[in-house]
């Protein structure tokens, strides 16, 4: 081309500043202008490929297939013979839109793919789009699998068509099927139609696959052909970035960073020289300093003074290190000692609330524990004041001192006897509310969510309605008027049932209402009142008139049920459920209730047996917590404890002699092995932690104290295999180490009868 073409060429151009250029790029609807002159393209997304469900997010600058371009521009050299005939391989590679509804994220990704490729090239190109492995893609269409052999052309696919898939991972969670750029950013479609004109004057519709470019590039402007009106942009918003030119050689760091060294002596010439002052040149001396050479150091100094630097810095190295040692040491016996001074203040305190809990029972006896301890206070008094008067006094000072001890001892028993009345009548009426609260209570559980859900059935709010109603009964009388309405209510309440129960209540009310309208004091009718009260009361534990109260009855309502669980008493001659029976571990039969067992013992023995209950409820918390399960420690209850305290281990600690019961823990003997009554010892609180961390007992202790604990485990092991369940346990024990020891068998007789000293079970 002349020079003088050229110039004309540019004078029909004229540039673009950048604003213009992005002005009309954002009227532009087409991504990317032809470059020739006489041929005009239109850019517009087929409404196939406009995704119902999306609403054309937002996505970054794209750029156009350039091989789609080419391959449209050899398709305008085709004739027109080889346009109508048979193109089997041409068929085949040409394009048609594929939609992939990602499931079941719903996000749909289009792409431009060949109708003659198969489905396993389908799934290799959308694996790499969206990062997983293309053996875990499944591909369906309308609810079937899809073949990976089969091509779009199999499925039914034209060229230039589209056909939608659905694509699902066999993995979700590992490998989820996300798109790797977000929804938001998508601006324009996967795919587009553009109608090129090609040289022979005709149109002709090429399917475009837009690419995203890996970064974003800058906008520089363009220019605008005069003549034509057709707008060029930069060439570096249409080419892929250029590359480096590849040197052969992986690099893993910057040139700057790999340095070659090189030394090289230099000479100055002769003709160098320093300036200072001569014949016609001054130099200024006022900026000079005097240096003074100092003292010469050799180097056996120089070493000796770096030695002894370092001897001083290891010196306060050490020193800090020492101090760090110390100050640990010293963090570690602070807080052990702390600890050893918290565990005796907890001691302390337990034991002093122990003490506080039995001076309060004492003194406000409430159950009947409490009442026990009272008793067994009052023999030990009586036992030591007979002690001091037979050691004391003679003849008939002693008879009078005898009668006068027992004078005493019987009003002391009416006064517990008194207690017991009125702790009985108070625990009464805490039980009856108790009752009703549960009868009234709403059916509660725990949703998924963990809140408690409440709700009300039919019962409940009968049993709340009757609940209200026995308050207000019993309730101090107000006025006339309040008690004739309360009354009146009781009475319309349980005239809906018509039976003798309801009969007599009916009737008590109406004498009381005539009472009270004849003037009648309100102390004189106190006894009727609580006639009312007690009718009413059984009125609400009929289950057929409040139905919530079959759930709490002791008693089950069904005779088939009292059937099993009825036995009977021989102290009282009475029959009772098994509940009233309290049988310690050794007890074969039902024998005597817990009433006429607790009536003998404040009688005759007056034993106190709570004093055990710590001991044993302390074993069996440890039990479960070592092994999960308490087996033995279970069984027994607190008599068959006061047996193995006191009798077998004498009522002290096994290395200290400690005596306080506040104070003695039974343990594991080997603590390998579960606990048993011939597997244990009696400690104190401060020896069980120390015991607890031998490894071997023959090791540590002596082969005396050894023997004597051995005799101690056989004298249990003779008493406690007389219980069936024990004995049960010692014969599984001994089936698996056979030729230990002898075990003793449960003692039975012909007449059914236990041996004396074992209550009933």
């Amino acid at each position: 081309m002349s020079d003088q073409s050229v110039n004309e060429e540019d004078e029909d151009k004229e540039n673009l500043d950048p604003a213009e250029a992005a002005e009309a790029a954002e009227t532009e609807e087409t991504p990317e202008t032809n470059p020739h002159p006489d041929c005009s393209t239109a850019a517009e997304p087929r409404e196939d490929d406009r995704d119902p469900g999306s609403d054309a997010p937002a996505r970054q600058a794209a750029m156009l297939d350039s091989g789609g371009l080419e391959e449209a521009a050899s398709q305008t050299d085709l004739t027109d013979a080889e346009q109508h005939g048979d193109r089997t391989d041409d068929v085949g590679n040409s394009t048609a839109t594929v939609k992939v509804r990602l499931v079941p994220e719903g996000h749909v990704m289009t792409v431009a793919f060949a109708i003659g490729l198969s489905i396993q090239e389908l799934k290799r190109h959308f694996a790499s789009e969206l990062k997983v492995p293309a053996e875990l893609l499944h591909v369906s269409l309308h609810g079937g699998v899809v073949e990976e052999q089969q091509s779009l052309m199999a499925l039914g696919v034209q060229p230039h068509g589209s056909i939608q898939l659905e694509m699902s991972s066999s993995d979700p969670t590992g490998h989820p099927l996300r798109p790797l750029r977000p929804p938001q950013q998508d601006s324009m479609p996967d795919v587009i139609t553009v109608r090129v004109h090609t040289d022979q004057g005709e149109f002709q519709q090429v399917v475009v696959e837009i690419e995203r470019p890996p970064q974003q590039k800058l906008f520089l402007g363009g220019f605008r052909h005069r003549l034509t009106g057709a707008e060029f942009h930069h060439a570096a918003v249409q080419t892929p970035p250029r590359r480096r030119p590849d040197r052969g050689v992986a690099v893993f760091s910057r040139d700057t960073q790999t340095v070659e060294m090189r030394s090289r002596a230099q000479q100055c010439p002769v003709s160098t020289s320093t300036q200072m002052t001569g014949i016609g040149c001054y130099v200024s001396c006022q900026d000079d300093k005097l240096v003074a050479p100092g003292n010469y150091i050799t180097a056996d100094q120089y070493h000796d003074r770096r030695l002894r630097a370092v001897i001083r810095l290891q010196a306060f190295a050490r020193r800090w290190q020492a101090r760090r040692a110390v100050e640990r040491l010293r963090m570690e016996r602070d807080r052990r000692l702390a600890w050893q001074e918290q565990e005796q203040r907890r001691r302390r305190e337990e034991k002093e609330e122990q003490l506080r809990d039995e001076r309060r029972r004492w003194r406000n006896p409430q159950r009947g524990e409490d009442f026990t301890l009272l008793y067994h206070a009052l023999e030990r008094w009586r036992c030591e004041e007979e002690q001091r008067i037979d050691s004391s006094l003679r003849g008939a000072e002693r008879k009078a001192a005898l009668c006068s001890l027992l004078e005493q001892e019987t009003q002391l028993i009416a006064s517990i006897g008194r207690h017991r009345i009125a702790a009985q009548h108070n625990n009464r009426d805490k039980a009856v509310s108790s009752f009703l609260d549960k009868c009234a209570a709403p059916k509660r559980w725990t949703a998924a969510d963990g809140q408690l859900t409440q709700m009300d059935s039919q019962q409940t709010v009968r049993a709340r309605e009757l609940r209200d109603l026995y308050c207000s009964v019993n309730m101090a009388a107000g006025s006339q008027e309040q008690r004739l309405d309360v009354l009146m209510t009781l009475k319309h309440t349980v005239k809906e049932q018509d039976c003798q129960l309801t009969r007599d209540m009916v009737e008590l009310i109406d004498r009381e209402a005539d009472l009270m309208m004849r003037g009648v004091k309100e102390t004189n009718l106190e006894g009727l009142r609580k006639r009312i009260s007690t009718l009413f009361l059984q009125y609400i534990k009929t289950p057929s008139f409040n139905p919530q109260a079959a759930n709490l009855l002791k008693v089950p309502q069904s005779p088939s049920q009292l059937k099993n669980d009825i036995f009977f008493c021989r102290g009282c001659r009475r029959y009772l459920r098994s509940a009233a029976f309290g049988p310690p571990a050794g007890a074969r039969r039902a024998g005597r209730c817990r009433a006429c067992a607790e009536l003998d013992n404040n009688a005759r023995r007056r034993e106190d047996f709570s004093r055990y209950s710590g001991i044993l409820s302390r074993l069996r918390a440890d039990e479960q917590r070592v092994s999960g399960e308490t087996g033995i420690p279970l069984l027994l209850q607190e008599q068959d404890v006061c047996h193995l305290v006191d009798v077998v281990w004498g009522c002290q600690s096994a290395l200290s002699a400690c005596s306080d019961l506040h104070d003695l823990v039974l343990v594991r003997w080997e603590r390998r092995r579960d606990w048993s009554p011939w597997n244990c010892i009696l400690l104190s609180k401060d020896e069980t932690s120390a015991h607890l961390e031998v490894e071997s007992v023959h090791e540590a202790y002596g082969e005396t104290f050894v023997r004597s604990v051995e005799h101690k485990h056989a004298v249990a092991r003779r008493h406690f295999s007389q219980i069936p369940a024990v004995a049960e346990y010692l014969r599984r024990q001994e089936a698996a180490a056979p030729g230990d020891r002898l075990v003793s068998r449960p003692i039975t007789t012909a007449t059914g009868k236990h041996p004396a000293g074992t209550s009933a079970h």
